[in-house]
């Protein structure tokens, strides 16, 4: 078969269109407020697999790139999100067979006892295979201070599985960016064959107003005016408050507001309601939170963070 000739034109935006990732990306901006350093770089992978795949059409003969990845950030910055986005990408471009997610922990990989480690990595491996392995905090994998630990077993066949298997799978780490630096260090094959670091930054007061306006919106609700300002109040306090983790926190803080706005209507169960109000959040519904009454310092752990 032959190839076509030297000066011969490549349509790059068409093999860009034909893959949906448009497509793809543009979901991402829709979900996901802010992350910019985020996004581009996606970005910048995809242009790298579209040039990749029309080298292979003309002929250039390459080695499949290594898109192994390590997603660093605190709880809530959007990590499994991006990853759920990277796979369908992946496979719009025809690097991986499925584009599924798989999403493993410690506990998934690590046995407890000598010959179960191997058995259970292979099996969530073999899960994954035609996608991408997500192994959030995985720096758990790793416990030099125990000898009797496994962990390392379990590194070393992600690692063969990584390089043998690189045209079909797709591995992302992801966890908090120090404890995640310490853990490369700790192993260095591991992370020269990690060759994409993304740092997920936290989000600002207003992007994270900007997703409760998002997760409202999602839900057929919506803030009154007074009730926006509160909340935008409620995220600066919250902010500053132990355990916070950015669109996580705040999801959890719509559902605990929309419960007492149920509770609200509910006690005027005798007075008929609108559309409206079944829609709106007011003021008292968030300023209700512990958040505002000062008591939100972690006291008592078994009362939640609100």
């Amino acid at each position: 078969m032959g190839y076509p000739s030297d000066d011969t034109l490549i349509d790059l935006q068409s093999a860009y269109d034909r893959a949906g990732i448009q497509a793809m990306l543009d979901q991402l901006d829709r979900e996901l407020i802010g992350l910019r350093p985020v996004k581009a770089r996606i970005r910048e992978i995809a242009a790298l697999l579209v040039v990749d795949r029309a080298r292979q059409q003309v002929g250039l003969e390459t080695t499949p790139p290594s898109l192994h990845m390590s997603f660093t950030g605190r709880p809530g910055t959007g990590k499994t999100t991006v990853a759920e986005r990277m796979s369908k990408i992946l496979h719009g471009l025809g690097y991986v067979r499925k584009g599924h997610m798989v999403t493993a922990t410690r506990d998934d990989l690590v046995g407890q006892y000598i010959g179960h480690t191997a058995p259970k990595t292979r099996e969530m491996l073999k899960k994954a295979m035609g996608g991408v392995l997500f192994i959030d905090e995985a720096y758990y994998l790793y416990r030099p201070e125990n000898e009797r630990d496994y962990g390392a077993e379990a590194i070393e066949i992600l690692l063969q599985v990584m390089e043998g298997n690189r045209d079909d799978l797709v591995v992302i780490f992801a966890g908090y960016k120090e404890r995640m630096d310490i853990f490369y260090q700790s192993n260095p094959g591991l992370s020269s064959r990690v060759a994409n670091h993304i740092d997920f930054p936290d989000y600002s007061a207003a992007e994270l107003l900007a997703i409760a306006q998002l997760i409202l919106a999602a839900e057929n609700y919506r803030f009154s005016e007074e009730a926006s300002l509160a909340f935008a109040e409620y995220i600066q306090r919250r902010m500053q408050l132990p355990f916070f983790a950015n669109a996580r926190s705040i999801r959890n803080a719509i559902d605990r507001a929309r419960m007492r706005q149920a509770n609200r209507l509910f006690s005027r169960m005798g007075s008929p309601l609108t559309k409206l109000d079944l829609m709106t959040l007011e003021a008292v519904d968030i300023t209700i939170s512990r958040v505002f009454a000062g008591e939100l310092e972690g006291s008592d752990p078994a009362r939640p963070l609100l």
